[in-house]
């Protein structure tokens, strides 16, 4: 298999997957908008300012990860034709630099937040301690669905790359 093709089906990827969190973000705001305009309870009240938050980072999140995957999908072949066994090397260390950060922040930090969080709603009685509990857990499964899928594609084109590197 190409080594450039392989990455750059990864990037693609990437791209498609990555606008997900910015459209969840939207949701988010236009949900903090929804309970602004339409809200009549306390409880209702209290989830403007939290799934305000939690939109704008998911939207910021999206943002960075797609321009950041955009700008390096323009340069991998650039990198590619400079050094293919560099870029082998590079790429290998970069996929287990990520499926590092996944295991300990994605599949470890984010649960432990989560059952925190849990947690929290069963012995906070404030709205707004309540409803930011519930948009945090929210935005954690969002971030852990998209996540989840990100992982398995870097997780395949980890493997794409070690086959490629013992060829």
């Amino acid at each position: 298999m190409d080594i450039l093709k392989a990455t750059t089906d990864w990037t693609k990827a990437e791209l498609y997957s990555t606008p997900f969190f910015i459209l969840f973000g939207i949701a988010f705001i236009a949900a903090s908008i929804g309970f602004w305009q339409l809200g009549k309870t306390e409880m209702a009240r209290a989830y403007i300012i939290p799934s305000l938050v939690a939109g704008c980072l998911l939207v910021i999140i999206g943002l960075g990860l797609f321009f950041t995957n955009k700008s390096r999908h323009a340069n991998f072949p650039i990198e590619y034709k400079k050094d293919p066994t560099a870029f082998v090397a590079a790429e290998i260390a970069r996929t287990e630099s990520t499926l590092k950060e996944y295991r300990n922040i994605v599949f470890t930090a984010i649960p432990l937040i989560l059952i925190t969080c849990s947690l929290l709603i069963l012995f906070v009685d404030k709205p707004i301690w309540r409803a930011s509990m519930i948009t945090i857990i929210a935005m954690l499964t969002v971030i852990l669905l998209i996540d989840g899928t990100a992982h398995a594609r870097v997780e395949n084109y980890k493997q794409q790359l070690m086959s490629i590197e013992k060829k």
